[in-house]
């Protein structure tokens, strides 16, 4: 079935008939069908266009909400690796603090065995000179008790071969310095 235009019910025609209805009045109704049939034409066209400019409208906020949509995935991505880049840097800068306070503890660990050596080679030189010091005082001693005692009469000079033995005994030992250190710290 084809539609009826405003257009094809003005140029209709109808055949005469003996009893038909009235002229005028026919004409008069088909006025305003022809009326109502282009206010509707054109409220239907209005409405086509707004449909139009809505649809229009529509997919640009499709289009917008798309984008946001994918400006959120990459705001949420990068957030993440923001957060995983942050995570990494973190580990290694704890890496390397543990490094730098072995190294730290490394090197006060070797500190403290230089000082543990450093004493034990003082106690070791205390101990020498001890040793020295004794094996003098000893030597002296059995010289002390070699010498004959002298008397006031015999004056105060010692025989020769006495005094030859001491300066022998002085000449044979060795003057031992021993440093003493200020301070030792034993960890």
């Amino acid at each position: 079935m084809q539609r009826i235009t405003p257009v094809d019910i003005q140029h209709k025609t109808f055949k005469k008939a003996l009893q038909g209805y009235d002229r005028a009045e026919v004409d008069q109704f088909l006025d305003e069908v022809i009326e109502t049939l282009e206010d509707d034409a054109q409220e239907r066209a209005a409405l086509q266009a707004e449909i139009a400019d809505l649809k229009e409208r529509v997919s640009h906020f499709k289009s917008m909400e798309e984008s946001l949509q994918n400006t959120l995935v990459l705001a949420q991505r990068t957030a993440d690796e923001v957060k995983a880049s942050a995570h990494k840097e973190a580990d290694l800068i704890r890496a390397e603090a543990r490094m730098a306070a072995e190294r730290e503890v490394n090197s006060h660990g070797d500190a403290a065995a230089e000082a543990r050596r450093e004493h034990q080679r003082a106690i070791e030189a205390a101990e020498k000179a001890k040793s020295e010091l004794r094996s003098l005082l000893a030597t002296h001693l059995a010289l002390l008790d070699k010498t004959p005692a002298v008397s006031p009469a015999e004056g105060n000079a010692a025989p020769s071969e006495d005094r030859a033995a001491i300066e022998a005994a002085n000449a044979d030992t060795e003057r031992v310095e021993v440093a003493k250190p200020d301070r030792i710290t034993v960890y």
